[in-house]
């Protein structure tokens, strides 16, 4: 299996425009970050997680012409907003891409992209199957197994994903029991780490570090990190072992 990270950044990315702060005029390229969002190779297929604003030039600059699905954690525009930058990939391919989410997310879907979804789609847009899951009940992209996993995002339950021995969370401020025991142990954990402080929808670095000790996976990467955590060269030479910052472009052999 093959991990990319197309995207590790918030919902304003970094550099946030007009920022002034040390990590927004960084001159290290690991502190730039687009919308979260990563490509997950296994068993022959292309899985995206997220379309995210950026999703255009993710896709431009690591070449990337084919996929064979899409699955949405939730609905926000950060995670959603790039559905319509996969029409060249359709074009290319000749067929529609299946995207999983769950009933809300779809529904969402249908509302924000009506002229896809509509009862006649507009000629041109994107050809995507909206295909409904729930946490808790796997599915399949071909032969890969995908299990949906329980994540809430302050009040809005979301989805992550385990897929063979990655588990994939960001945008959580609270795991579920069942969500902790499903991915313990797991090779690798990607999970979202926003800032210092407390968010009422986010991890902070802090209770990202604690998730990661409860899981116990053999490396963990820490995604969707915000301009206010700092310059990524202060902050993560101070992390414990095995435990990473990752960065837009980091690829992962598992």
């Amino acid at each position: 299996m093959r991990l990319l990270f197309l995207g590790t950044g918030t919902s304003q990315g970094i550099p946030v425009l007009g920022c002034p702060c040390a990590t927004c005029h960084s001159s290290d390229s690991k502190d730039i970050r687009s919308r979260s969002s990563v490509l997950v190779e296994e068993g022959g297929r292309r899985i995206l997680i997220d379309t995210s604003p950026d999703l255009r030039q993710q896709l431009l600059t690591h070449g990337i012409t084919d996929l064979d699905a899409i699955l949405f954690t939730h609905e926000h525009n950060d995670h959603t907003a790039g559905l319509d930058d996969v029409r060249p990939i359709n074009f290319l391919q000749q067929k529609s891409i299946p995207a999983f989410a769950n009933q809300r997310v779809i529904e969402d879907l249908r509302q924000r992209y009506h002229y896809v979804f509509g009862a006649k789609a507009y000629p041109g847009s994107p050809r995507v199957e909206l295909i409904e899951i729930e946490e808790g009940k796997p599915f399949e992209v071909g032969s890969v197994q995908i299990l949906p996993l329980a994540v809430m995002h302050g009040r809005l339950p979301i989805l992550g994903f385990k897929i063979g021995s990655l588990a994939y969370i960001t945008d959580a401020s609270e795991l579920p029991d069942q969500t902790l025991a499903e991915i313990a142990g797991v090779e690798i954990l990607v999970i979202n780490a926003l800032q210092l402080v407390p968010h009422h929808a986010h991890f902070s670095l802090d209770q990202a570090l604690e998730v990661a000790q409860k899981v116990g996976a053999g490396t963990t990467l820490l995604t969707h990190m915000s301009h206010q955590l700092g310059p990524v060269e202060q902050w993560s030479k101070l992390l414990p072992a095995g435990v990473l910052a990752s960065y837009d472009g980091l690829s992962l052999q598992l």
